[in-house]
């Protein structure tokens, strides 16, 4: 019955990574599962889903244009790349979004941009008109301006909070993570091959979160720690939260239909959530 309720949402948060989005044996963009899945996104919009896609991948194109063969570790080299690569992936969304008749646009947020009340209440009207304008919001954070998310990755988790925080500020009624495993476990599958797969999350106790010690990839930056952080966030404002492999984007309308795939937390709506009290802390 859990998943039956996936099939009545209308506002959607996806969030997908970088390394959900490159060759692992090259670094280079998978172009073909970046047709997918703006294939799939298009497809909500076509069913009257209004759908925002954080999408990671800026370094990780941006280096590779430049020639670097592994991930900048200097700050600055991060965000030279990410100014080029955040160009080359708009470019490349909005030229396949437009294949499919819909339009795209580019949001780059800060964590200090959303800690000003104005700012964030801003950024949720731009939002909000967006949507309405039956736009695809692309969003991603400013690397090229701000060192507080470069620097602090692992609570940022490649997006994964950021993307939390967007379905949180735009009460999004479901948020789906697109990683590289199948959802959460009860141990590291890639360690453990006893680790059991857990179908439904309905409380994220404090033994649950203590389930978050995943891997980090070499292209991306999230764990599992920071995807039950995210699930924290957004089923405290009430939206469901799906943690879905990545591998085949095609899961996106797969879950939809209520195909049990991926780990589904439920919505725990809670009513002393406060976005702007969170950020500030």
């Amino acid at each position: 019955m859990n998943r039956e309720r996936l099939k009545d949402k209308k506002r959607i948060v996806v969030k997908i990574g970088s390394s959900s989005l490159t060759h692992a044996e090259t670094g280079e963009t998978d172009l073909i599962k970046l047709e997918r899945l703006v294939r799939e996104l298009c497809d909500y919009r076509n069913r009257g889903i209004e759908v925002v896609l954080v999408s990671s991948g800026a370094i990780a194109v941006g280096s590779r244009t430049l020639g670097f063969k592994e991930r900048p570790v200097e700050i600055s080299l991060k965000q030279a790349c990410a100014s080029v690569g955040q160009a080359r992936l708009m470019v490349m969304y909005q030229k396949l979004f437009a294949e499919y008749n819909h339009v795209a646009s580019q949001i780059l947020m800060t964590k200090n941009t959303m800690l000003n009340p104005i700012n964030r209440k801003n950024a949720e009207n731009t939002f909000e008109k967006l949507l309405e304008l039956g736009v695809i919001p692309i969003v991603n954070e400013n690397d090229t301006i701000s060192t507080y998310e470069l620097e602090k990755l692992q609570q940022f988790g490649d997006n994964d909070t950021l993307s939390a925080i967007v379905a949180a500020m735009i009460h999004a009624d479901l948020l789906i993570l697109l990683s590289d495993i199948d959802g959460l476990f009860t141990d590291d599958p890639h360690k453990n091959p006893d680790a059991r797969f857990i179908d439904t999350v309905e409380s994220l106790t404090d033994e649950m979160m203590r389930l978050g010690k995943g891997a980090v990839s070499a292209v991306g930056t999230g764990g599992m720690a920071t995807k039950l952080a995210s699930a924290r966030i957004a089923t405290a404002s009430g939206a469901d939260m799906i943690i879905a492999n990545g591998a085949d984007v095609g899961v996106l309308h797969e879950l939809l239909e209520g195909v049990r795939k991926g780990t589904l937390f439920l919505a725990k709506p809670d009513a002393h959530f406060e976005l702007g009290a969170f950020l500030e802390g």
